[in-house]
């Protein structure tokens, strides 16, 4: 399958994956063949995903069992960033952790003592808010406590949303909104629109004209902007038609994409 005029200008893509490969468990209509002609084209792939409640391991099983080839070095997750961040800044600390177990699993792998489930958990050094469908009122109870106490506070993106087949469901930085309310204090975030995933994916990409691709103004586009990053976004996911055609209008409104396309399929394949 020929690849379109204006993917032919660059050696590799970063691609989001919620919005922009898949809407929940099912793929996005000509995501996978688009994948597919990319490959077949020589191109180099990374996905760059905020998405921090399932592994890099957990990402290349749902891509091969959609129909598209990938490696865990295919793959940078904003888990695996706050990881590096936790080992490099805050090792031997204690910490409380809103997320799944994965989440979890990170935090410990990054040498911090986890208190969730103990009686000192209003009391870590390090609260860490990542996207979970488990939360409690105790989790954000403990977690406010300890940022009032005095807690760093890292959460792994302020996506307020993520694209699912009945809709947009509540993401992490409506989590994380929640524990800074009642702490009465701003966090920092490690994913998109930070730049560090997209400075990790051109680590493993290595050098060549790089385009990201992503659904979201806020996140994606604002990320690669930042990592001075040509950008696509596809309507697909977080971002309507009429968003995409406001965007870089206001000064302080988010940057513009270079290039804005119905779905991955119509940008890679020229059609739907």
């Amino acid at each position: 399958m020929a690849l379109s005029p204006l993917i032919e200008r660059y050696d590799q893509l970063i691609l989001d994956l919620d919005g922009c490969v898949w809407i929940g468990p099912e793929p996005i209509p000509g995501s996978i063949e688009a994948i597919a002609a990319l490959r077949a084209a020589g191109k180099r792939i990374v996905f760059a995903t905020n998405d921090p409640r399932h592994s890099a391991e957990d990402f290349v099983r749902k891509l091969w069992s959609l129909g598209a080839q990938a490696s865990p070095a295919d793959v940078v997750t904003v888990g695996g960033a706050v990881q590096h961040l936790l080992a490099t800044t805050r090792p031997n600390r204690t910490a409380f952790v809103i997320g799944t177990e994965v989440m979890v699993e990170h935090v410990r792998s990054a040498g911090l003592r986890v208190l969730n489930g103990t009686d000192l958990a209003s009391r870590a050094e390090v609260v860490i808010v990542a996207g979970t469908d488990r939360v409690t009122y105790d989790d954000l109870r403990n977690a406010a406590l300890s940022v009032r106490r005095g807690a760093d506070l890292i959460g792994t993106s302020r996506d307020p949303t993520y694209p699912m087949p009945d809709g947009p469901w509540p993401g992490t930085g409506a989590l994380l909104a929640a524990v800074e309310t009642a702490a009465e204090r701003r966090g920092v975030t490690v994913g998109k629109p930070e730049p560090q995933l997209f400075a990790t994916a051109l680590d493993r990409l290595g050098d060549g004209r790089t385009l990201v691709v992503g659904d979201r103004l806020d996140t994606d586009i604002a990320a690669a902007a930042a990592a001075r990053l040509d950008s696509a976004l596809v309507l697909t996911g977080g971002t309507s038609a009429e968003q995409a055609a406001q965007a870089g209008e206001r000064p302080e409104g988010e940057p513009r994409p270079s290039i804005v396309a119905a779905s991955l399929g119509e940008l890679v394949n020229g059609s739907p």
